[in-house]
């Protein structure tokens, strides 16, 4: 791992390569899984705030089950996660007319009528992050799923840390991410990655 600021970041970041692939996969890391989408304390409001706006988008069991237990709720974990549907979908997901699962808060922010993306942890996909002392630990999630994702990465020449540059920059600044790249660059120089 490489410590960036106040985080640190693994290896596989610089090494592995990802280039999402939705065509391929339709959109199934919103399904899939035993949990909701990892959700930080100050997202909760923007979450609440977005049903005004994709409320009449979601299905009626999405909405109902935001009317019992609201947009988040606690996993076994005790982790604060978007709340799902029947165990698997998340509540904001939809899908598009080829059958693709799509972030309805997405879709609105892309059509101009929220003013936020989705929750970090979804946009950061596939990078997970997580607390270890006083850092934030960034680590590549490797899942099935994703496998033709990893392909076309390949394919492509996009390692994950070059695919996860806006969100990247998103959470932790252009500053940050510059010196991401230093790092980078520094990996190749030696020929780690």
């Amino acid at each position: 791992m490489v410590q960036i600021g106040d985080a640190i970041v693994s290896f596989e970041m610089f090494r592995e390569y990802f280039c999402c692939a939705p065509s391929h996969c339709k959109g199934i890391c919103c399904v899939e899984g035993d949990a909701g989408a990892p959700v930080a304390l100050d997202e909760v409001e923007k979450l609440e705030d977005a049903l005004s706006v994709i409320e009449d988008e979601m299905s009626a069991e999405a909405r109902a089950v935001v009317e019992e237990q609201g947009v988040v709720y606690n996993d076994r974990d005790g982790e604060l996660v978007t709340s799902i549907v029947n165990g698997k979908e998340c509540v904001f997901a939809s899908h598009d007319e080829k059958g693709c699962c799509i972030c309805l808060i997405e879709k609105a922010y892309n059509e101009g009528r929220f003013h936020w993306r989705k929750p970090i942890s979804c946009y950061l996909y596939p990078a997970r992050l997580s607390k270890t002392g006083g850092l934030t630990a960034v680590n590549f999630h490797k899942w099935d799923v994703c496998k033709h994702a990893q392909v076309l990465g390949r394919r492509k020449d996009i390692r994950v840390y070059e695919f996860l540059k806006e969100p990247l920059i998103e959470r932790f600044g252009q500053e940050w991410y510059d010196e991401l790249l230093t790092v980078a660059d520094e990996l190749k120089r030696q020929n780690y990655i």
